[in-house]
């Protein structure tokens, strides 16, 4: 079992200040606990990402810092705010990534980002937005008629809208090509770019090893292991860990993606 870096104040030799921090938390359903006494702290700025098997208690713990499930005890702060007495205040600085049946389907992706900048308060360009994730040209197509590719990034768009502080990414390229897939890591590291903290979670390990600052393991409702991607890797191979396949300079999506290019692909 992996243990917790001590402290974790130092990233690439950075002093780093939390914009999340998780203390003890639990959650309980009837006679089943869900989350087991988690504590972790997520970095401003960082790509953060929440790992582990489906029933691990990752979901439950993302969705109570979101505000959207409440805890059973514990303290979980974001941004300053507790997600006891200022839930609202959370609601306004994070953007959470929304699941395909929260879009009106008679509404085209103009007309969405309109809505949900109402919903918000607030008015931004619906095209600024689009631009963010290449889909101006998709302005007035309808969700339905996007491609898996293309509806991604409209979802992440819709977390951009008010600004966020934190985003949270649930599973942001299940089911995508690898040019998609690729490329949509490009937009997660560009939105870390303008200085925005993203929380993700994923069932592919690859992506995290490229995304992430940071990885947590989450199972059986507890954290097993927090760690930079890398000293994890590290810590297995000098346990004398090998594959049984030798590691070579690329692998097949690489040899996919410079044989079809790196281009947008839609429909």
């Amino acid at each position: 079992m992996y243990g917790f870096l001590l402290p974790e104040t130092y990233i690439r030799g950075m002093v780093k200040t939390p914009i999340i921090t998780v203390k003890n938390l639990v959650k309980q359903y009837d006679d089943f606990t869900a989350v087991k006494d988690i504590s972790f702290e997520v970095f401003e700025g960082e790509i953060f990402g929440l790992l582990g098997p489906n029933g691990a208690g990752k979901t439950t713990t993302l969705e109570i810092i979101e505000t959207l499930r409440n805890k059973t005890s514990g303290e979980v702060i974001v941004d300053g705010f507790n997600v006891d007495t200022d839930a609202g205040s959370i609601k306004k600085r994070i953007g959470v990534q929304l699941q395909a049946a929260g879009y009106y389907p008679n509404l085209n992706l103009a007309e969405l980002i309109t809505l949900f900048s109402g919903l918000y308060g607030i008015k931004v360009s619906p095209m600024a937005m689009l631009e963010k994730v290449n889909l101006t040209d998709k302005a007035k197509a309808k969700y339905k008629d996007l491609s898996g590719g293309q509806k991604q990034r409209f979802s992440i768009a819709t977390t951009l809208i008010n600004n966020p502080r934190v985003v949270f990414l649930d599973e942001p390229t299940t089911g995508l090509d690898p040019q998609a897939r690729r490329n949509l890591w490009e937009l997660i590291k560009e939105i870390q770019k303008a200085g925005t903290t993203v929380v993700i979670t994923t069932h592919y390990m690859d992506e995290a090893e490229v995304l992430c600052d940071r990885v947590a393991f989450v199972d059986g409702g507890h954290i097993i292991g927090i760690d930079t991607p890398d000293h994890f890797i590290d810590t297995l191979v000098a346990s004398g860990f090998e594959r049984k396949k030798e590691v070579k300079q690329a692998n097949l999506e690489d040899v996919f993606i410079n044989l079809t290019g790196k281009e947008w692909r839609e429909g």
